[in-house]
């Protein structure tokens, strides 16, 4: 492989800045530019000079030896002052170096991926981490990048491997005496799989909600008070508030952080009958959206409900109880029942994610899928007895592959461009 480089802190001005380099010339360009080297991850200070010995600045030097960095190839680091001046120098000097090249988006990672350092569930983790906005997204993005995910698919795919071979011997020993029947011992493996699947399965709603966000929408009649009361949870004027009916006429969203997880808060336009053909757009919308949100909180006043369909799970306020002179209520204006507003969503929200699993994305639930699928199948042809364990230990192959596949081990080249284009330069 190339030895490739880059700048693997944010761009532009900063404190230190750290530049990158991968690859089998990592510490011959390293000797180039700092002079005798470290020992590996020991971190010393050097002058980094160019080619004609001018000082470009005072930096550390870090190396890590093959197999035993991010990459798994051999890195060296220098961490220089954040000038753009420096960082640019510092490039500059390595892009004239043979046998460098800057680094693609996502290539140290890539490289990581292929030298077996991370399987790919870390990779998207990864990508999810640096990402992540609330402690929730950060805590979850660290389980699976920690190699969570593919533990627990690795031991199921043990267990699989060995309730196949113990077929395979049936099969290879058809025409003579097989002393004990495996039939149970296979299924009994299966069944602990299709188990774990299904947890996994079960708790992904919660797991992508802790990933991609929740929705909470505030539904009401016109001046009911829905975006004051959103102003009030943002902490600034994010929606128009007026005494004219139908002010707004969009859905509006504010994102926030509610017990640690990441919340859409939706104000929706009033609901009421309207001739008003934008109106009447802007309240079909609220509907929609408030149908398909994750949580609602439906605001009342002195002229009742809302003309919504209220269910269980709603939160049911009486708004603007300052004027109401009430002491149960909601008031934007003075901040009465906004603590205890917040707590009851972040209570609700936790709920919903107590049982989140390890995986966040579609295709994990695509894999857990016809994983299942394929178990299911083996254990129906369990059942017919030896005639058909051949196609039985066909139907187990077929889910290690499924799991195979969501780890990275086989066929994901038609993955790799879509997951690393999220990435930048330098990681």
């Amino acid at each position: 492989m190339d030895t490739i480089f880059a700048l693997a802190s944010a761009p532009g001005k900063a404190g230190v800045a750290v530049i990158r380099v991968s690859g089998p010339s990592a510490w011959r360009a390293a000797e180039q530019l700092a002079g005798a080297l470290p020992k590996p991850r020991e971190a010393v200070l050097r002058r980094l000079k160019d080619r004609v010995g001018q000082v470009i600045d005072e930096a550390l030097v870090l190396l890590f030896a093959k197999g035993a960095s991010f990459t798994g190839e051999a890195v060296a680091e220098f961490h220089v002052h954040g000038s753009v001046a420096i960082q640019r120098a510092v490039l500059r000097e390595l892009e004239e170096m043979d046998g460098l090249r800057m680094a693609e988006a996502g290539e140290f990672t890539r490289r990581a991926l292929e030298n077996d350092r991370l399987d790919l569930t870390q990779v998207e983790a990864l990508a999810d981490l640096i990402e992540s906005e609330t402690e929730s997204q950060r805590i979850q993005a660290l389980r699976v990048f920690a190699g969570a995910l593919g533990e627990r698919v690795e031991e199921w795919r043990r267990d699989l491997v060995h309730a196949a071979s113990l077929l395979e011997v049936t099969i290879d020993f058809a025409d003579e005496e097989v002393p004990v029947d495996v039939s149970g011992e296979v299924r009994e493996f299966l069944e602990g799989v299709i188990a774990g699947l299904d947890r996994e399965i079960r708790g992904m709603d919660g797991a992508e909600r802790i990933r991609t966000g929740f929705e909470v929408a505030i539904v009401g009649a016109p001046n009911v008070g829905k975006s004051s009361l959103l102003n009030a949870l943002a902490g600034r004027d994010a929606a128009i508030t007026s005494e004219i009916a139908g002010t707004t006429r969009d859905v509006i969203e504010v994102r926030m952080e509610i017990a640690g997880l990441p919340v859409t808060l939706l104000d929706t336009a009033g609901l009421r009958e309207t001739q008003d053909l934008v109106e009447k757009i802007g309240i079909a919308r609220a509907r929609d959206r408030a149908m398909t949100s994750d949580l609602r909180v439906i605001l009342s006043d002195e002229r009742g409900m809302p003309d919504f369909d209220v269910s269980d799970g709603d939160i049911v306020l009486r708004s603007k109880a300052d004027l109401a002179g009430e002491a149960e209520g909601i008031s934007a204006k003075t901040g009465q029942g906004l603590d205890a507003l917040i707590s009851e969503i972040g209570e609700r929200l936790s709920d919903k994610v107590q049982a989140a699993g390890l995986a966040t994305r579609e295709r994990h639930r695509v894999a857990f899928l016809e994983g299942r699928i394929a178990l299911e199948d083996a254990q129906s042809l369990l059942s017919r007895g030896p005639d058909s364990y051949d196609l039985a230990a066909e139907e187990i192959r077929a889910a290690i592959r499924a799991l195979e596949l969501l780890i990275g081990r086989i066929d994901v080249e038609n993955l790799l461009d879509e997951i690393f284009s999220s990435f930048c330069i330098g990681k």
